[in-house]
């Protein structure tokens, strides 16, 4: 069939009241001036209760039901956070009972590490790449793994192992880590790593075995915190691979034995929205039982706004 230029013809084109259209966007969900008199709670009421805004005012809540109700909260932490100096933010969540466990990446292990030993980390891997010097530490190297080692001559875990050597240990800087400050406060800590992906494998102590053993055991030590979450909260802050893969993991173990996740909420918290974390903690773990939620920004401004939200008493 061959068309020709017409003008679709308007005149009879149906129309509706404003009033009659339902809208997904209200006044009544519109941000207010803030009154600096107000403090942070009412800064954080002036937020519109739209999109982030709402996404954070309900992850507030769950957190402060869940430390309420007592239900399990555990932070996934990758090496971002430490890096971007959020340890004494992160700790003093702990001491008020907004964290129930911790689980950490290999990188964010070793940047927690060297900040307790001598308070600073990241080293510049383009200007050591080269030399050859990259990962070289020594202290980091040899002490990590023979905290690792000890610990699995125990029968811990990895993170367990590395914040009970720090805890024994007058490390000058310990105020500032969050490994240690898990040793004085009990909280218990996993690690989860590849073989290979960290450079503290790169040290001739390294000991396969041991750092096998002690990530392996951390992972069903995961699960347990996993299997505590109904009602409660699971955040993944700053690992786009490792820490979501292990949670869909211990989710579906959770899963096999009939264990209930019924009211989980989890959070992704990243200045990217990344594939694993949006599909395995935001998505598909509380798909038909809870919500998720993505807080998409920087985790130097995020993590403390989260935290003095919840210092809040409103």
């Amino acid at each position: 069939m061959k068309l020709h230029y017409s003008e679709f013809r308007l005149d009879d084109v149906r129309t509706y009241p404003l009033a009659d259209r339902p809208s997904k966007v209200g006044h009544g969900d519109f941000a207010r001036a803030w009154d600096p008199a107000s403090g942070l709670p009412g800064w954080i009421d002036s937020l519109p209760n739209i999109l982030a805004g709402a996404d954070f005012r309900a992850v507030v809540a769950a957190l402060k039901r869940a430390q309420a109700h007592h239900r399990g909260i555990v932070w996934g932490l990758g090496a971002h956070v430490v890096k971007t100096g959020l340890g004494p933010v992160l700790i003093g969540l702990m001491e008020r009972g907004f964290v129930s466990a911790i689980a950490m990446n290999g990188a964010g292990l070793i940047h927690d590490f060297e900040v307790a030993l001598s308070g600073k980390t990241s080293e510049d891997v383009d200007a050591t790449l080269g030399p050859g010097h990259f990962g070289m530490a020594e202290e980091t190297g040899r002490d990590l793994n023979a905290a690792i080692a000890a610990g699995a001559a125990r029968d811990l875990g990895l993170g367990q192992s590395v914040s009970a050597w720090l805890g024994a240990k007058s490390a000058p800087f310990a105020h500032l880590s969050i490994l240690a400050a898990a040793a004085r406060l009990e909280i218990p800590v996993t690690a989860h790593v590849g073989i290979g992906t960290d450079i503290i494998h790169m040290h001739p102590d390294a000991s396969g075995a041991a750092i096998g053993a002690t990530s392996l055991r951390d992972f069903r030590y995961f699960v347990s915190f996993v299997a505590t979450l109904q009602d409660g909260v699971y955040l993944n802050c700053g690992s786009a691979v490792m820490l979501p893969e292990v949670f869909l993991k211990a989710v579906s173990l959770v899963r096999n034995r009939d264990i209930a996740l019924d009211g989980l909420t989890t959070v992704n918290i990243d200045f990217l929205r990344m594939y694993r974390a949006e599909t395995n903690v935001v998505r598909r773990p509380v798909a038909g039982i809870g919500r998720g939620y993505s807080l998409t920004g920087h985790h130097e401004l995020l993590i403390p706004l989260l935290a003095a939200a919840l210092s809040s008493q409103k």
